[in-house]
């Protein structure tokens, strides 16, 4: 299988590209060789004061992702997703969830080196 993930507003490939990591409303898992999506809640971070990078992160690597397209991520996040072997792409925000994905498969988009935003 050949899934990736992509912070969400909702649950559907029609919501918004939630421009949060750690965050973020929730994820939408997308399996590019069937197309089939699962949501994963990402909710119990909101009220985080800290670690909410981390903690979504281990959400993220949990389903088995191998890329990642969000609109920020900070630093310690982005550790704990490369430190799990999860590629990372970001500054993509104001698309859909499909949108983001159709990029990812034509090319259109480029693995992070590093964060894009500043940690807490």
């Amino acid at each position: 299988m050949n899934k990736i993930a992509v912070t969400s507003e909702g649950p559907s490939l029609d919501d918004k590209v939630d421009p949060r990591f750690g965050r973020a409303a929730g994820f939408v898992v997308v399996d590019l060789d069937t197309m089939h999506t699962q949501y994963i809640d990402n909710g119990q971070t909101q009220m985080m004061g800290h670690g909410a990078g981390i903690q979504a992160a281990q959400l993220v690597a949990r389903a088995g992702v191998k890329c990642l397209l969000t609109g920020n991520v900070g630093p310690k996040a982005f550790q704990a997703l490369t430190a799990a072997g999860i590629k990372v792409v970001q500054n993509l925000a104001g698309v859909t969830v499909r949108e983001a994905v159709e990029r990812y498969q034509r090319g259109g988009v480029e693995v992070a080196q590093s964060p894009n935003a500043a940690g807490r």
